[in-house]
């Protein structure tokens, strides 16, 4: 019912959208299909196989684990919510989509960067926790809390992408219909007001800022102890340990929010289309697929866990 109104009010010939995406590079077109199809292959089975192993073995299932696991299932939602629909849309001349399949898609993109944000700010936590109060960590990271936090992030994500979705489709377009980009995103659809955007924008930023900047402040705060603490210990070797657990994770950090805060928080008038577009890929497809492989090379019980469940298959053959 909200969709039907929403046609009807920006015209009732306005059927859906035309995401004009990569069109204007054909060359380049067969080139990203091959890419990222191969990229979404790999996302798909490096972060099934970290939730696959957080699950079939015990040592994995400990809270970093368990948030892992909801960032191996977020990016498998994140990844499948753009890139399939991109892939037709490479191969193919019809680039459309429906208004009520871009407000979907939209709502599920958003929401689930919003969660990711959150997410990251929440492993933070728990890393801080494990490491600078070893003692009480089971008692501070106790699964209750650890549902409760991942809960909350997904619960906020999506409120956060109700909201702003909402507000954005009830912007009059007067009819435009072509998106300058591959999917639904708040910076090209803003684009095709045709009113004062400004309230809008202003209040997109804003969220953002809270968003993204007080996980960042969690993150860096929960860094600042750790390294505090990792600097009183006197073995080279348990320095090495501890780093080598957190850099898996300041490593995605740094790929994710370096490029969701150039999306999402410059000025619009200084927002290169065309960079917008490869940075959303970025974010989209590359962070995902480099998340399992970053946390797996680096973990040494994640490559056990592995061999163990390999050499199983093995051992029943």
């Amino acid at each position: 019912m909200w969709i039907q109104r929403m046609e009807q009010k920006n015209g009732s010939s306005f059927m859906g959208f035309i995401l004009l995406g990569f069109s204007d590079r054909p060359q380049l077109e067969l080139v990203l299909f091959v890419v990222l199809l191969i990229f979404y292959l790999f996302t798909l089975l490096g972060n099934t196989t970290i939730i696959a192993l957080s699950h079939l073995d015990s040592h994995l299932q400990t809270p970093m684990y368990f948030f892992l696991s909801n960032l191996s299932f977020l990016d498998l939602c994140y990844t499948t919510s753009t890139v399939p629909q991109l892939l037709v849309h490479l191969r193919t001349a019809d680039k459309s989509i429906s208004y009520g399949g871009c407000v979907v898609q939209l709502f599920v993109a958003l929401g689930l960067g919003c969660t990711e944000c959150l997410l990251l700010g929440v492993m933070a936590f728990d890393r801080y926790a494990a490491i600078c109060k070893p003692l009480q960590y089971t008692v501070i990271m106790h699964p209750r809390l650890c549902a409760l936090m991942a809960s909350a992030s997904w619960f906020i994500g999506f409120g956060n992408s109700s909201l702003q979705t909402v507000l954005l489709f009830l912007l009059s377009l007067c009819g435009r219909n072509k998106i300058d980009h591959f999917f639904c995103e708040v910076p090209a659809l803003l684009k095709l007001a045709c009113v004062d955007t400004t309230v809008y924008e202003s209040e997109v930023f804003f969220v953002g800022v809270v968003i993204l900047l007080i996980p960042v402040a969690l993150i860096i705060f929960s860094y600042g102890q750790i390294v505090r603490a990792v600097l009183r210990i006197k073995s080279s070797a348990g320095q090495r340990k501890v780093f080598g657990t957190c850099g898996s994770h300041i490593t995605v950090v740094s790929l994710f929010y370096g490029t969701a805060i150039y999306a999402y928080l410059q000025p619009s008038n200084s927002y290169s289309q065309d960079q917008g577009k490869f940075v959303s890929l970025f974010y989209t497809i590359v962070t995902p697929m480099v998340n399992p492989v970053i946390y797996t090379l680096r973990n040494k019980d994640v490559m056990g866990a592995m061999k163990k469940v390999l050499c199983k298959g093995h051992d029943s053959k």
